[in-house]
């Protein structure tokens, strides 16, 4: 076990061995190593005053070299910080808040007055209060007293299948233990320049900042504003040298799919490490035929298991015609298939529920214990002692030759037509069409049907057509649609439920101009 038992070693590592070299670039400027250490060590002694030890500390900051100093402050004085999406309404904020029990919330200074609204004005204050307060190492030092590796350093809420917010706690021995095995296995050095994608909500950032950090590298926070600009988001990669890109599937298709790469291309990108949902074929294919020598690599896991618990370095001579497959299991973690009866599904073709025991696992949920023991249990596979697995919600299938592949969620199952369906299978055999580039499936309760959301050139009818060729009857969709882009979650997902409500808006409009 490595010796580290907080995040900030590595923080404290990078600023004694390379003090001047660059840890971070934002929009803003740049800092070295040594600085983001004052940065940060300066926000904490200001927590300290305001006694975070063991409290939550919320940062409500648009992602930056700021957001990054209050959340490591946050650690410095002995607490945990939750980034909280800044154009998250107050009424999320307040819910966030709540299940915290008494945080101190963190803002931008534009910011500070929602934050107020939510949290209350004794428990918020503005970051530029806390910029130039000075390091008091004797208050840093008592508050980190007592403080483990099994603590807290930070809580990420998902949406939470109610709607309501579901805080998950990760601790320090968690992400050592991820972390540590990430930098090694894809050979991230000191030279590396990692672009940050996703927003500090969202846990694939987690890989970003820690693994910069972890090997000495930089890292590059890319303005938010440019992801609705491909092209110039594809000039600002070229012009920050980013060599490293660990991005949600969806944002890499944003750049295919409006053709931001048919330019100069991305010269200095070596990796391209894919997470969040399966990457469709043909966007894959683009991005492999721009970058021909980079390494590209599918990572899955739940923001639960501490960011993946997977990994599959992509096979430049394979075809993956059944899909990519989810891979090796990173170190000193298991994944386990489950099926129904409880055993385990050894057999090819078998699907069962995806278990994963380990260190990395999360703590659990804030102030939920009912949610933490019905997703965190003992493992089903044994009953000698206790040991902890995660039930992950995600299916699984092994192949002939024993590869484990994603195949949808135990809670995205449909039951239609007397049959138990997995609209994720439904997409991929679409995708495999031409002319698709992307295909997501939604099921419309209200009209007890499927409806297949599409991008691409493909017609209707020979689209249904090819799908009548692959698919069994129960799983031809009913409706196929035509979209030019498809709506996104929070955290870079594709919202099945967004795309069913804008063609109910659509009909209902229809129907008005009929009348």
């Amino acid at each position: 076990m490595h010796a580290r038992k907080s995040v900030l070693a590595y923080l404290e590592e990078g600023a004694r061995s390379y003090p001047q070299r660059c840890a971070v670039v934002d929009a803003e400027g740049e800092c070295s190593y040594a600085e983001l250490r004052t940065r940060s060590r300066q926000a904490g002694s200001a927590f300290a005053n305001r006694g975070v030890r063991r409290r939550a500390v919320v940062v409500y900051m648009e992602k930056s070299i700021d957001a990054l100093s209050a959340m490591l402050g946050a650690l410095y004085a002995g607490g945990f910080y939750v980034p909280v999406d800044p154009r998250a309404p107050v009424q999320r904020l307040s819910r966030i808040c709540d299940a915290l029990g008494d945080p101190l919330v963190v803002a931008d200074a534009n910011l500070v007055s929602r934050a107020q609204q939510a949290a209350g004005e004794s428990r918020t204050v503005s970051f530029e209060e806390l910029r130039d307060a000075e390091a008091n190492d004797h208050a840093l030092s008592q508050a980190r007293r007592g403080v483990t590796d099994a603590d807290a350093a930070y809580v990420l809420f998902t949406s939470g299948s109610t709607g309501v917010p579901k805080g998950v706690a990760v601790s320090h021995r968690s992400v050592v233990d991820f972390i540590d095995s990430f930098v090694e296995l894809f050979g991230i050095g000191s030279d590396d320049r990692i672009g940050n994608q996703a927003p500090f909500d969202f846990d694939v950032s987690v890989k970003d900042i820690y693994g910069s950090l972890a090997a000495g590298a930089t890292l590059v926070v890319i303005p938010r504003a440019l992801f609705s600009q491909p092209a110039a988001l594809a000039a600002f990669l070229n012009a920050q040298r980013v060599t490293v890109m660990t991005w949600a599937v969806a944002a890499l298709c944003l750049m295919t799919g409006l053709h931001a790469l048919d330019g100069e291309g991305l010269p200095h990108v070596r990796k391209v490490l894919f997470s969040g949902e399966v990457m469709p074929h043909e966007h894959l294919k683009a991005w492999m035929e721009r970058l021909p020598r980079a390494l590209f690599a599918n990572l899955y896991g739940p923001t639960e298991v501490t960011c993946n618990c997977t990994y599959h370095v992509i096979d430049r001579s394979r075809d993956y015609a059944e899909g990519i497959p989810l891979g090796s299991s990173f170190p000193n973690r298991e994944v386990l298939l489950v099926g129904d009866d409880g055993r385990e599904v050894t057999q090819p073709g078998g699907v069962g529920e995806i278990y994963v025991r380990g260190t990395s696992l999360a703590l659990g949920y804030v102030g939920d214990e009912g949610a933490t023991a019905a997703a965190f249990v003992q493992n089903p596979l044994h009953a000698r002692y206790p040991d902890r697995a995660y039930k992950t919600g995600d299916l699984g299938r092994l192949n002939d030759a024993g590869e484990l592949f994603y195949c949808g969620r135990t809670d995205n199952q449909v039951k239609y037509l007397g049959h138990r369906i997995a609209l994720e299978e439904i997409d991929r055999a679409l995708e495999e069409q031409q002319g698709v580039s992307r295909c997501r499936c939604a099921y419309d309760d209200a009209r007890k049907r499927i409806v297949a959301f599409y991008e691409g050139t493909a017609l209707p009818a020979s689209l249904l057509e090819g799908a009548r060729a692959s698919l069994p009857p129960q799983m031809i969709p009913t409706k196929l649609v035509q979209v030019e882009s498809m709506p996104l979650t929070k955290n870079g997902k594709v919202d099945r439920r967004a795309l069913l409500e804008d063609l109910a808006r659509s009909r209902g409009k229809k129907r008005r101009l009929a009348v």
